[in-house]
């Protein structure tokens, strides 16, 4: 299906479509989501068949304020603080679900908790008033592949697969969500994003531990299987040097010398920049046919850890990292 632009017609049009079962590509002020209605099993089955998606993997649940959010999921008070602080905008919630929330099984993995998020894109908070439904939306790609930042990026990765795209542009941050687990005994960062590690600490008044790197059979966040967010050209991590035949993702006022292809994330060596840009680079590099792609290093500080997580998974050999089953109180997102 072309895109089209996300007009108030083409919204209300998407919001029926959604309310139908249909499949709808839309953009968050992350990246573009594939959206389906999070109570109908059939319509999110459809998500996965789409993407091609292992179905243990849990969907964010997207809804258009926190009182949507806490008709579907216990909220205490460290989530109430961090909802004020950062809703609408790129924080999930891993929170406990409400029994009988009326959410599909197949949205959560069967868990009992829930991946909750509030959007502050306005097409895509026009879309959820629309469908007048909590909308499960994970990024709108084939499993594993680059993330899309823009529409012809969805239209590239699934085609006729779905039932209409939402063109607003480039998506202004065009890195995912941080994902926040509050089902256990303390706070935990499944999957660091777009709002950096250090505001929500500023929020909780309490430091954060690290992701621990393992993705379980079961993941319990979007985004913690091993390999994720891939182009198919191979990823050199912290590259000092081009090798031949290598294209190069730089970062900073000095790039490497090299002979290939180039796309810098960020000349000034802007974070927010870089990670703006990372997908569509890493999308347009690996259209280039180079043997391998050398990635300079980028800071771990605020979005770095993002952008370093995004490039770490894309470089993950196929097959590697077989992961450790998660204990059943941790939840799904």
């Amino acid at each position: 299906m072309p895109s089209v632009p996300a007009t108030p017609e083409n919204i209300e049009k998407a919001g029926r479509l959604i309310r139908a079962g249909r499949l709808v590509a839309f953009p968050t002020e992350t990246v573009y989501g594939l959206g389906a209605d999070a109570t109908r099993g059939r319509a999110v089955a459809a998500i996965f068949a789409a993407k091609g998606r292992p179905r243990f993997n849990p969907l964010i649940v997207h809804v258009p304020d926190r009182a949507a959010a806490e008709a579907l999921a216990r909220m205490g008070p460290e989530a109430r603080r961090l909802a004020e602080a950062f809703w609408p905008g790129p924080l999930t919630l891993v929170l406990p679900a409400r029994p009988g929330n009326g959410i599909a099984d197949l949205a959560t993995a069967g868990l009992t908790t829930i991946a909750l998020r509030v959007p502050s894109h306005p097409v895509a908070l026009a879309l959820l008033e629309a469908a007048g439904r909590p909308v499960a939306a994970p990024s709108a790609n084939r499993s594993g592949h680059v993330s899309p930042t823009r529409a012809e990026h969805v239209l590239a990765d699934l085609g006729d697969r779905i039932a209409l795209i939402l063109d607003a542009g480039p998506t202004p941050l065009g890195v995912e969500s941080s994902v926040l687990d509050l089902t256990g005994d303390a706070p935990a960062l499944l999957r660091p994003g777009a709002v950096p590690r250090a505001e929500i600490e500023a929020v909780l008044d309490a430091p954060l531990p690290s992701p621990s790197g393992k993705a379980g059979k079961r993941p319990s966040s979007p985004g913690l299987l091993a390999r994720h967010y891939a182009p198919r050209t191979p990823l050199r991590l912290d590259a000092h040097e081009v090798r031949p035949g290598e294209a190069l993702l730089a970062f900073g006022p000095a790039p490497l010398p090299h002979e290939g292809p180039m796309i810098n994330l960020s000349p000034a060596g802007d974070l927010t920049e870089a990670a703006t840009r990372l997908f569509a680079a890493l999308r347009s590099l690996d259209a280039e046919g180079a043997r391998a792609i050398a990635v300079m290093p980028i800071p771990e500080a605020g979005l770095g850890e993002a952008i370093n997580d995004r490039l770490r998974r894309a470089a993950t050999p196929a097959g590697e990292g077989a992961p450790e089953p998660l204990g059943p109180s941790r939840g799904p997102c």
